[in-house]
């Protein structure tokens, strides 16, 4: 007959301090609690109901509460924003980890210089995100972009991108790659970093190449750093409000109206707040699912399934 071993009681010094550990974390929860979780369950009811100031009583409206979402689904222009925030997320996400890999392994070369000129690279992403924008604008802006005289003066006159519907995207993905691909850049740098040294030495010494070397040894080492970058980058897309709003104001047309500039219009354009927190819940519920879909498979590759 086994014998049960009886547990050590809990101390009145333990209890004392998790008390006081629970105390001290009960402000900072509720604060979180107040400041994020109150506001997403007022936006998710408010989607419930068809509300808009210009109709008194619409925002306790109850009658029909799938009937935002129902009407999304049938928006031909909610759709087309989709498909817009789409282009503008893989585009930058993909340019993004590229460049901010490439930077990385070239900043993690052993040369002062190149440790100097970390902080240089720093610059795009501590700069406050109108601040970029109104750069870019000036950039991109022919009568007084230095980029614009520039190219005239060398016989090749270029009109202004941000103006053409061909082109007004993909001028935004290339202001935003530049803005953030520091935060890329910073994660791979340090799984780079920690990357242990015999792995490389033993594959030196069995005759690997530069490339062999960084696709067999250094990429299995540093892939979860890359995914973790890319997924908050991927989440940080959704954002792309102010170049998007200073730049182009989601024109010409429609080119760069991705989705949460065209809630921004239903809310503060037209005044249909209960379709635009359907649209803004639908984001956001995209978002948490794909999150969720990429740190699975994540998971399972680094348990080999």
């Amino acid at each position: 007959m086994q014998r049960s071993v009886p547990r050590p009681a809990v101390s009145s010094i333990d209890r004392q301090e998790q008390l006081a550990y629970l105390s001290g974390l009960l402000p900072a929860v509720l604060l979180l609690m107040v400041l994020t979780l109150a506001p997403a369950i007022y936006l998710f009811v408010v989607s419930l109901t068809p509300g808009t100031p210009t109709i008194p009583g619409s925002l306790t409206d109850f009658s029909d509460p799938t009937q935002n979402y129902v009407g999304a689904l049938q928006d031909q222009q909610f759709l087309d924003s989709v498909w817009v925030q789409i282009k503008l997320s893989v585009s930058t996400v993909i340019a993004q980890v590229l460049l901010g890999l490439g930077v990385a392994l070239l900043l993690h070369r052993r040369s002062r210089f190149l440790q100097a000129l970390r902080t240089v690279f720093l610059i795009p992403m501590v700069l406050p995100p109108i601040v970029a924008a109104l750069i870019w604008k000036i950039l991109y802006t022919p009568d007084i972009s230095p980029l614009h005289r520039l190219l005239a003066a060398l016989g090749a006159p270029v009109s202004s991108l941000i103006t053409n519907a061909d082109t007004a995207l993909w001028a935004i993905a290339f202001a935003d790659t530049w803005e953030w691909f520091p935060f890329t850049m910073l994660i791979i740098l340090a799984a780079l970093q920690v990357v242990p040294d015999e792995p490389i030495e033993a594959a030196k010494v069995d005759g690997a190449g530069p490339l062999q070397l960084f696709w067999y040894v250094i990429l299995p080492f540093i892939r979860p750093a890359i995914v973790v970058a890319a997924l908050f980058r991927l989440i940080d897309s959704i954002k792309a409000f102010p170049l998007i709003y200073v730049l182009t104001s989601g024109g010409p047309g429609t080119a760069t109206q991705v989705t949460n500039y065209y809630a921004f219009t239903q809310a503060f354009n037209y005044a249909y707040w209960g379709y635009a927190s359907a649209i803004a819940v639908m984001l956001t519920a995209g978002v948490f699912v794909l999150s969720w879909v990429i740190g699975r498979r994540q998971g399972a590759s680094a348990y080999g399934r």
